[in-house]
């Protein structure tokens, strides 16, 4: 049986940020500006979230060169709204909100 634990503060503000805009592509650097976030933070938490089936990422091939381009799955953003409805119940001090950032369908 797999053990159910809560995401951490950093790991629910990217979260957040992806589920602001789901269906759009975001790239590392964006998420890492939006969230405050130092890139040895954030990769791997986009890894981990990648791992766990939460979001996919893929290569985008650009003029300037390739990179990862980061998107919630449909699973991640289950993820989201039930932390979302968990955090409202635990109180503000908890809040996902603390970031500054909601999260919207």
């Amino acid at each position: 049986m797999r053990r159910s634990r809560k995401h951490s503060e950093q790991t629910r503000a990217v979260l957040v940020e992806l589920a602001t805009q789901p269906s759009r592509d975001r790239y590392g650097y964006e998420l890492a500006q939006a969230t405050g976030l130092a890139s040895g933070t954030l990769y791997p938490i986009l890894m981990r979230l990648e791992g766990r089936g939460l979001l996919e990422a893929r290569w985008e091939l650009s003029d300037r060169r390739p990179r990862h381009v980061y998107r919630l799955t449909q699973a991640g953003l289950e993820v989201v709204t039930a932390t979302a409805a968990e955090t409202e119940t635990a109180g503000p001090s908890r809040s996902v909100a603390a970031f500054g950032k909601e999260a919207t369908a």
